[in-house]
């Protein structure tokens, strides 16, 4: 058996600090950056989802983002076919994919494979939908609960995305999310890979950050670059983009559901609740080697790590 070709998972909570790092291992060492994140594939939505700037973008280019209009869904499965595609040529060309990202479910169809799920039903979705406005998403995942219990007990009652797509599967299929993955052919990844998460030791740090850069987003105009999309017209709170942490309190704000104060506190909330679970997903991952964001060392703690696995070449 020949030997797999490398690449590098770095993992971590929102505002942990994964792209800073992730820069300064490309800016120094031959790797190249695939985006992990279902929110940076989209345009037009820069300042709500911390994409790099576009002076930040041509010292490090950042692959699989600014693919889609924010009218256009985008799914795990399509992401692994992006994500190997990319990976394919930067192997070629002798150097390391270096994936960087907080969306866990990405990382995990990237790492194992996805199952073959029917694709989405605008007419079904737009029922759930509307039945989870008349009942709340805790009542839609008790329902699921009763069809997939597996299913469920991995999702908060609250994970409205990931809730209606369980239940759609299974009114479109009648076969339930835990029968297709059960069903599916695993597909191994034809890679080595070296996991990395980065995340500051305690919580309460973690909510500090999480909380300044919010409040750092909507003084750079955040509130404006969803308006944009708001008076467009053609989105809605049903879309992945618009229901993104931070877009869909905004969106909320606009359509006067709630006041700026709470919009502020909803959003910082919301990202608080998507940390938790990317640090839930992580604590399970295997072979994880943990990071401390506030390593004043922290390149070099990384670098120690990945050639220790043989990442690099002496002479990178």
């Amino acid at each position: 058996m020949t030997e797999l070709p490398a690449a590098i998972f770095l993992m971590g909570p929102t505002a942990s600090g994964k792209t800073a790092l992730a820069i300064a291992l490309a800016e120094r060492y031959p790797c190249e950056i695939i985006s992990v994140d279902s929110a940076l594939v989209y345009r037009d939505m820069d300042i709500g989802t911390a994409k790099p700037d576009a002076a930040t973008l041509a010292r490090a280019p950042h692959r699989l983002i600014n693919m889609l209009d924010p009218s256009e869904p985008y799914s795990a499965a399509r992401f692994r076919e992006d994500a190997l595609r990319e990976m394919a040529d930067i192997s070629a060309r002798g150097k390391v994919p270096l994936l960087v990202g907080g969306t866990m479910m990405y990382f995990k169809f990237l790492r194992d494979g996805a199952a073959d799920l029917p694709q989405a039903d605008d007419c079904v979705r737009a029922q759930l939908l509307s039945e989870a406005d008349a009942v709340g998403w805790p009542a839609m995942h008790q329902r699921l609960a009763e069809i997939d219990p597996e299913a469920a007990q991995r999702l908060k009652p609250m994970d409205s995305q990931r809730i209606q797509r369980a239940l759609e599967v299974y009114q479109v299929s009648g076969k339930t999310l835990t029968q297709h993955w059960r069903e599916q052919q695993c597909e191994p990844l034809p890679y080595q890979v070296v996991n990395l998460a980065v995340c500051p030791p305690e919580r309460q740090q973690l909510h500090q950050r999480i909380a300044e850069r919010f409040k750092m987003m909507l003084a750079d105009g955040f509130i404006d670059e969803v308006r944009q999309l708001y008076q467009r017209g053609d989105l809605d709170v049903s879309m992945p983009s618009v229901r993104a942490v931070g877009y869909r309190q905004a969106w909320d704000y606009l359509e006067g559901v709630c006041d700026y104060d709470e919009m502020v506190e909803r959003g910082i909330i919301a990202t608080r609740q998507l940390a938790k679970r990317q640090i839930t997903w992580l604590r399970s991952w295997p072979d994880l080697h943990w990071l401390d964001t506030n390593d004043p060392n922290l390149v070099d703690s990384a670098l120690k790590i990945l050639n220790a696995n043989a990442i690099f070449s002496p002479s990178s």
